[in-house]
């Protein structure tokens, strides 16, 4: 069996903290207090991920699928196409902005990427939450004018988070994390939001960061209510807790001392995103936090060294948009 695992890319955020390190105890250097974000899966112009070992350690994700594009991802595939998915960790200490992503036929218009995206929560304060969506359909003039007025908030859906919840938010939904949550997000590979409120938070220079209002207005999806979010335990075994044109996303919760066959040999490409636990692919152990990326030619058998509960995104591959462009 072949899996690969890569190097984290850390971010610094004024919203980040220290959870990611102290969670899956990593040495993140440098040893900021404020990283938001850890890139765990990317292949973009501006970041690549980096295999950390076995017989390729030390290429990038877009090497190995310039070289290995039949054996990586499968059959027909385009080696100078992107690797269709983006995984984070968000250690949100702080409220992020209110924003939104684009659907595909604005992007295009806008020049940006669409993108929808997936949270996973992986740990929440008793007080953490969510904004989702708004509490009931809203006119456009009037948003406009709560932004005004500064009282955005009381149209946005609010929703309190907790661990083992999903959220699909599709491309057009405004959103927002709320303090406290420590949040797996699966992604289109995209970079591209839009700021519409920030809070009146100021950076380090007292400066209001950039909003991007024009273009929010554009893209929000008014007569989105109170979006669902799946409720996810550890009791089931196998649950699927997304699945959109982008990607399918399953739940696992698997007890010590079993063997389970995730996939087999030339079927597809997945990515295994370990939530807590321990789990051992052939003589590989993956770590709290960490993310595989079983390629298309590998079969995937795991065996559960603890109870553990992980994450698998599959389905990407179908959907992936034959583009030969590298320029994102």
């Amino acid at each position: 069996m072949v899996i690969f695992k890569f190097e984290p890319l850390y971010k610094v955020r004024p919203w980040g903290g220290t959870i990611i390190k102290k969670q899956f105890c990593r040495k993140i250097n440098p040893k900021s207090n404020n990283i938001g974000e850890s890139w765990e899966v990317v292949d973009r112009a501006e970041a690549q991920s980096v295999v950390n070992d076995g017989p390729m350690k030390g290429q990038s994700l877009r090497q190995i699928i310039q070289n290995n594009s039949n054996d990586i991802m499968g059959p027909n595939w385009n080696k100078n196409a992107r690797f269709p998915i983006l995984v984070k960790w968000l250690d949100c200490k702080e409220r992020l902005s209110l924003q939104v992503h684009p659907p595909k036929e604005i992007a295009v218009q806008l020049g940006g990427q669409p993108k929808t995206e997936n949270w996973y929560v992986a740990n929440s304060n008793p007080n953490a939450g969510l904004f989702l969506g708004f509490k009931k359909n809203t006119e456009q003039k009037q948003f406009e004018k709560a932004l005004k007025d500064g009282i955005v908030e009381s149209l946005c859906h609010r929703t309190k988070s907790c661990i083992g919840d999903s959220i699909l938010v599709e491309s057009g939904r405004i959103h927002a994390i709320d303090k406290g949550n420590l949040i797996l997000e699966i992604q289109q590979n995209s970079d591209t939001t839009y700021r519409v409120y920030d809070w009146d938070r100021v950076d380090e220079n007292k400066k209001p960061r950039k909003l991007h209002i024009k273009e929010s207005l554009q893209c929000i999806n008014f007569n989105d209510v109170k979006p669902e979010i799946i409720r996810t335990n550890r009791t089931n075994k196998k649950r699927v807790i997304a699945d959109c044109d982008n990607f399918r996303i399953t739940k696992f919760n698997l007890k010590a001392d079993s063997k389970f066959i995730i996939k087999h040999a030339k079927t597809e490409c997945i990515l295994l995103h370990l939530i807590e636990g321990s789990i051992k692919i052939d003589n590989t152990i993956i770590k709290d936090g960490e993310q595989v990326l079983s390629p298309y030619f590998s079969e995937c058998k795991l065996t559960i060294l603890k109870d553990s509960t992980f994450l698998v995104t599959d389905h990407f591959v179908n959907q992936q948009n034959l583009d030969s462009s590298l320029s994102n």
